[in-house]
């Protein structure tokens, strides 16, 4: 199948080119993308995989446009979120804890099906696809049925991002911190994850306090009905919650200190490999330290349930969200590191 697809390699200003989309195998799917989330995720890779020729993208919403044999559950011109890829046997997927499946490494980051075959061809070389199980950073993306979740009429680039991104702030609120209505939550960093957690804590009934230097983002959190600070040196009043959504030593470390006894901290983003703690205040204090993929979330149970929230007007997540042309992508980039955009999201049709 023939699809425009965003391709990235180096450095180099990513372009918009044809390229050709594999056939969908008995429980696989195309969905036609209209609007695609940009990720952190989708940055660090790039950076990683250096001249490598890929397609990202990983927060994909669309409308079912084929299906394999063997798909049942969905129907051609469902609207669809796809969620991260899992294989849905092990024992963490049959769990209920998808995020942590013993082949989320291969499914996800390999940049091919398990078997080590190629889902995207531009030209007639293969190129790093099946990004999180989709590569939706195109007109078009072959995807596992069993990561398509169902949005009925929701707007498409308002909830592309709970693939992933707002997937995982509500997720690591609901799932792993669980705060009640009186507790205070702390969010580090308000982009796409923590602005997500600080709406979903809002939502319960919860107090939320968000420091992220950038005064924009602290403004619409203000606006929200947040507490906003620039920084954790500021004064913070002791919280019984907090999350962690920029990985940097110094703001886990601070977190801990701001934590009232038996507190709990719940960490979603990657920083350095190592760092230096206080275990002895993490035991006398009772603390919890937890890390959080995906928000501990299944897609297919969250993501309803957010989109519910969403049309109840308790989760305004269309508040967080900015709209770039497909071909946009390294400007929305840009605008997203200069404070101008909190999350893009890219529009193939635009």
């Amino acid at each position: 199948m023939r699809i425009s697809a965003l391709l990235s390699h180096g450095p180099a200003p990513s372009e918009l080119v044809e390229a050709e989309l594999d056939e969908p195998r008995a429980d696989e799917v195309i969905v036609r993308i209209e609007a695609v989330g940009v990720c952190h995720t989708d940055l660090v890779t790039r950076e990683n995989l250096g001249a490598r020729r890929a397609v990202l993208g990983h927060e994909g919403c669309g409308t079912v446009e084929r299906l394999g044999s063997a798909v049942d559950r969905l129907t051609v011109g469902d609207r669809v979120v796809i969620a991260f890829a899992s294989c849905g046997r092990c024992g963490q997927c049959r769990g209920g804890h998808p995020a942590y499946c013993a082949w989320a490494g291969a499914l996800n980051g390999s940049g091919r099906r398990l078997d080590r075959s190629s889902t995207i061809r531009v030209g007639s070389e293969p190129v790093f696809g099946a990004f999180f199980g989709q590569s939706s950073f195109a007109t078009a993306a072959l995807t596992p049925a069993g990561s398509c979740v169902p949005v009925g009429d929701a707007p498409p680039e308002v909830v592309a991002p709970l693939g992933c991104g707002f997937l995982t702030g509500a997720g690591a609120v609901l799932n792993v911190l669980r705060p009640r209505p009186g507790d205070r939550l702390l969010v580090v960093g308000a982009g796409g994850v923590g602005a997500a957690a600080v709406l979903t804590a809002l939502s319960e009934g919860v107090e939320a306090v968000v420091a992220e230097p950038v005064a924009a983002r602290r403004a619409l959190c203000a606006g929200f009905g947040a507490t906003a600070v620039a920084s954790l040196d500021e004064p913070i009043p002791p919280v019984t919650h907090a999350l962690d959504t920029t990985g940097r030593p110094e703001s886990i470390a601070r977190a801990l200190t701001l934590l009232r006894p038996r507190g709990a901290l719940a960490l979603t983003g990657l920083g350095p490999a190592e760092t230096t703690l206080d275990i002895r205040s993490l035991m006398l204090r009772g603390l919890q330290l937890r890390g959080c993929v995906e928000g501990d979330a299944e897609p297919s149970v969250l993501i309803p349930e957010l989109v519910r929230r969403h049309r109840q007007g308790r989760l305004p997540l269309d508040r967080l969200v900015t709209t770039y042309a497909l071909g946009d992508f390294d400007r929305a980039v840009a605008d997203q590191r200069a404070g101008l955009t909190l999350k893009p999201v890219l529009v193939p049709t635009r």
